[in-house]
């Protein structure tokens, strides 16, 4: 059995709050991410917003796997800031997520654990506004059979629950699928089975 993960959890929608201490004001701000270029987008965003701001701090997860971190304190001491964002995305097993704080400050020092809590508790309040999905990981194939092998094709695309997109029935049929990886292998397999079916891998 292959027990590869091929789902991971993201957030579907932005959401923000708004946390407060000893009168310094923590706006943080989630995304959902599709690649790197997208923090850049986003944190330029929240500058132009925010210029007046002391701290504009980060943490993102990128990557099926989460495998791709960054965090930033942005002047902050050192892992008071991005860290317990990092810290907060991970928890909840997250991944192609963004969570930015940003931190005007109120003329009291919070001190090593107040900025950790402080940042902590406002990336995690604006998490828990995030609706959160679980994304499935594909593999997509482009199917192209004869009409007489429609019942057979459609059958096996139905039983591994493929989603098919741009069907094309002639008498030279093709359809592009986007199978779950767990289903992947033998989909193909019973797929080029059926007589006349030629299968061909996508590259996304």
């Amino acid at each position: 059995m292959d027990l590869t993960p091929d789902s991971y959890f993201t957030i579907s929608a932005p959401a923000n709050s708004v946390y407060k201490e000893k009168g310094s004001k923590f706006i943080a701000y989630t995304f959902n991410l599709k690649s790197e270029e997208e923090v850049k987008k986003n944190l330029l965003k929240i500058k132009k917003e925010h210029f007046s701001a002391r701290h504009i701090c980060y943490a993102y997860r990128l990557g099926s796997s989460g495998e791709q971190t960054r965090s930033s304190d942005a002047g902050e001491p050192a892992n008071t800031a991005g860290k317990p964002i990092l810290n907060q995305i991970t928890s909840r097993n997250l991944t192609q997520t963004l969570v930015v704080v940003v931190r005007y400050f109120g003329g009291t020092l919070l001190g090593t654990n107040g900025l950790i809590n402080a940042y902590r508790s406002a990336a995690a309040e604006a998490l828990d506004k995030s609706p959160i999905v679980e994304k499935l990981i594909t593999d997509s194939y482009k199917i192209l059979f004869d009409y007489e092998s429609m019942n057979d094709v459609m059958r096996i695309i139905k039983e591994n629950e493929a989603e098919q997109v741009d069907p094309v029935y002639n008498k030279q049929c093709s359809i592009t699928i986007n199978v779950r990886k767990k289903n992947s292998k033998k989909t193909k397999e019973k797929l080029m089975i059926i007589k006349g079916v030629r299968v061909q891998e996508l590259k996304v």
